[in-house]
């Protein structure tokens, strides 16, 4: 799937065209991979409108894929042809564990994605497939996964016993999150407009829910968890301040979005006074992406999937994730 046009921001989504192109050849450090199944992010949905920095087209989006090693650069060779293996979408991270190279990206824009039947990668960037997961589950883990790993586990140090919250629940980061804390030992603790969303948040691991609809919610959410010792803030906006009073003395609110848009009236002698710790991040490196595959599997976790679709319904599929309709990850079949 190739995007070929930008928008201006608010306008309606650019179009992408499904087309023959030619199958890549991997370079000596390269790998070949023929995908089976690639999965969504909001990422994708804002580049398509506009939204997203340094777009360039055309390029084909899609950050998460996973699939089959179809062919070897010269130099690789901890893999073999036929492997099942999986795509950390996070490129040129650098030497570095506490932050990103200059050099960073994200896969899918503007190195080629994985909305497309074949796709070439950096080998270090590739790592066996998860044997207890299928392939729609493989493919939902990787960008979501490492940003909800490094969130509560390397910066928010998660603790059995901590009392977490997420607000905003059925996202894919925050299904990753509140699976990743629940099987740390943590009580999770979310929040939504939908209680169908919530009542499927309880069967993945939540503690305790709340309709951010209903009157005095906050009251109601620190009444029921005690108050935060970590938060995780995908939202920005107003929520960032409601995580602020929700926070106990000395806790720590780790921020990786915004899709509320900036905070308003921020009232700093409310953080300071609470000695809170607040932490941004983003993406994660290679060794928090095997970490995240590993605790995946000794802990036999599977992700929540919410609907598979053909890639060449891609459209249906980012309507669905702007709706907000959407509970964990939304896949894409990759037609052989």
């Amino acid at each position: 799937m190739i995007l070929r046009d930008i928008v201006k921001p608010g306008e309606k989504m650019a179009g992408l065209f499904y087309e023959d192109i030619e199958i890549p050849r991997p370079g000596p450090n390269e790998i070949l991979i023929r995908l089976n199944t690639a999965a969504i992010n909001r990422r994708d949905v804002f580049i398509r409108l506009g939204l997203y920095p340094n777009i360039q087209v055309p390029s084909i989006v899609g950050s998460d894929g996973a699939g089959i090693v179809s062919e070897l650069g010269s130099d690789v060779k901890e893999f073999k042809l036929g492997d099942e293996v999986v795509i950390n979408p996070t490129i040129n991270w650098g030497e570095n564990p506490d932050v990103h190279s200059s050099s960073f990206s994200v896969l899918g824009l503007p190195l080629d994605g994985t909305y497309s039947q074949y796709i070439k990668i950096p080998s270090e960037n590739v790592f066996p497939k998860p044997k207890h997961l299928s392939w729609e589950e493989s493919a939902a883990i990787p960008l979501a996964g490492i940003t909800a790993y490094r969130a509560i586990v390397s910066k928010g140090e998660v603790k059995a016993g901590d009392s977490v919250i997420i607000p905003g629940i059925g996202g894919g980061v925050a299904t990753f999150a509140l699976q990743i804390a629940a099987a740390k030992g943590a009580k999770v603790y979310v929040t939504s407009s939908s209680d169908e969303k919530l009542e499927k948040a309880m069967k993945l691991g939540a503690a305790g829910g709340i309709n951010y609809r209903s009157k005095d919610w906050v009251k109601k959410l620190k009444e029921m968890s005690g108050g935060a010792d970590l938060s995780i803030d995908s939202i920005g906006g107003e929520t960032f301040n409601e995580l602020i009073s929700l926070a106990k003395p000395g806790s720590r609110i780790v921020t990786l979005g915004a899709t509320l848009g900036p905070v308003s009236n921020l009232v700093m002698p409310r953080i300071f006074m609470k000695q809170l710790k607040i932490m941004g991040t983003m993406m994660g490196n290679p060794k928090e992406f095997s970490a995240m595959l590993k605790l995946y599997e000794n802990n036999n976790l599977k992700p929540s999937i919410d609907m598979v679709y053909p890639l060449e319904e891609v459209d249906s599929a980012h309507k669905r994730m702007y709706d907000g309709k959407h509970f964990g990850k939304i896949i894409l079949n990759i037609p052989s």
